[in-house]
């Protein structure tokens, strides 16, 4: 992570990686790591056949991004619609919704919450396993080249 002026550049094996059984999150931007006070983002991966269920952010607002792979998505109770890579969906405050990987490969998705918040409540999510930074794959990989 770098800070620039009063600016923040933030790769993935910066921040700690939030593992549950349907797929990783990673949030990029949030209070902790960037001192944001008004939206928070990250990138979601989602295994396939996998998705996380019927749920909603009190207070918060939500955009989706679907970088790539094919989700179906639920929001507000309404029949699920299917998306594919380069869709945006907004979702108002209070509203619940649902995300599943329809997909043969890893979905991934950029999420925006504001304000932030939600992001600290995965933590405390049955099954949530909390990786640090140093421990991802890719940090520790980096890691080993530089000591050659």
């Amino acid at each position: 992570m770098n800070k620039i002026g009063k600016g923040y550049v933030v790769y993935g094996e910066d921040v700690e990686a939030l593992q549950f059984d349907w797929g990783t999150l990673k949030m990029h931007n949030e209070p902790a790591v960037t001192n944001s006070a008004r939206f928070s983002s990250g990138v979601v991966i989602v295994k396939p056949g996998m998705g996380h269920s019927r749920h909603n952010h009190p207070g918060c607002d939500e955009i989706i991004y679907v970088i790539s792979g094919e989700i179906e998505q639920m929001i507000d109770d309404k029949k699920p619609v299917r998306l594919h890579q380069g869709a945006s969906i907004f979702i108002p405050a209070d509203v619940y919704h649902s995300t599943l990987n329809v997909g043969w490969k890893p979905a991934e998705l950029f999420i925006i919450y504001s304000p932030p918040g939600p992001e600290r409540g995965f933590r405390d999510l049955p099954g949530c396993r909390v990786t640090p930074p140093e421990k991802s794959p890719r940090a520790v990989k980096k890691t080993a080249k530089t000591r050659k």
